[in-house]
């Protein structure tokens, strides 16, 4: 008969050979005193009993550097700016949270009578805490390669899928803004030039106003889309100016 334990480990796509470093990454704090009280280890054991903030403390830095390494390999014409707030974007809480959500870790937490009833196992912050967690005791149990193939399989995948080009096109305004300041000149500037299309379907044309002239031009279903097209427009038409460099 399969175990909790094991279909967790079937859907993390690892199998422990320390699985006291899953089991800690699965308690919460509150499950401690409860946890020593109920005598559920032998009393040689009890002090050995610990929390899952240690691990989430690890775990978060090897999602940082993993991220980072993700990052650089698909996006290698990428600035510092827009990696560093696309990771941003890869690691934060709801991302963390949907992670742990696929794997479900809700069922597995080991929680306190009182954080259970008050929805522990389906709140943002203790999944996310516990994705880290678990994500550090793979490391932990089997290296940096073990974890890798972890984050690829049911983080950075999945977080590129969902987002698409809005992760790719996420920072073009930064990055048009960067390049500016760099130089001295003041910000560009976004104006609404026209809009089409039924109000469940519309159209915006963006146009980006730079030292007084319309540089270039960028239409999407939002204005935020839209604006995002134009300064990319506007970037690589500074580019082939031989402006930039």
């Amino acid at each position: 008969m399969q175990t909790a334990d094991t279909a967790l480990e079937e859907r993390l796509g690892y199998k422990f050979s320390n699985r006291e470093l899953l089991d800690r990454a699965l308690t919460h704090s509150s499950a401690i005193p409860e946890l020593r009280g109920a005598g559920q280890d032998s009393p040689g054991d009890l002090t050995h009993l610990s929390d899952n903030e240690r691990l989430e403390f690890l775990g978060d830095a090897v999602l940082e550097l993993l991220a980072s390494e993700h990052l650089l390999a698909a996006f290698p014409e990428w600035s510092e700016g827009q990696l560093s707030k696309s990771r941003a974007r890869i690691v934060n809480a709801i991302s963390l949270e949907a992670a742990a959500r696929r794997l479900r870790l809700g069922e597995h937490l080991r929680l306190g009578r009182g954080e259970e009833k008050t929805g522990g196992r389906e709140k943002q912050t203790l999944l996310a805490d516990a994705f880290e967690a678990v994500v550090a005791a793979v490391y932990l149990d089997g290296g940096l390669n073990a974890a890798r193939e972890l984050l690829q399989r049911i983080l950075f995948e999945q977080a590129l899928e969902e987002r698409g080009e809005r992760i790719a096109e996420s920072d073009h305004k930064s990055a048009l803004q960067e390049f500016l300041q760099g130089r001295g000149q003041a910000p560009a500037e976004y104006r609404l030039a026209g809009e089409s299309g039924p109000d469940h379907q519309k159209t915006f044309q963006i146009e980006v106003w730079i030292n007084g002239e319309c540089l270039a031009t960028g239409a999407g279903s939002t204005k935020k889309e839209a604006e995002q097209r134009a300064a990319k427009s506007a970037l690589e038409h500074l580019e082939r100016s031989g402006v930039k460099g």
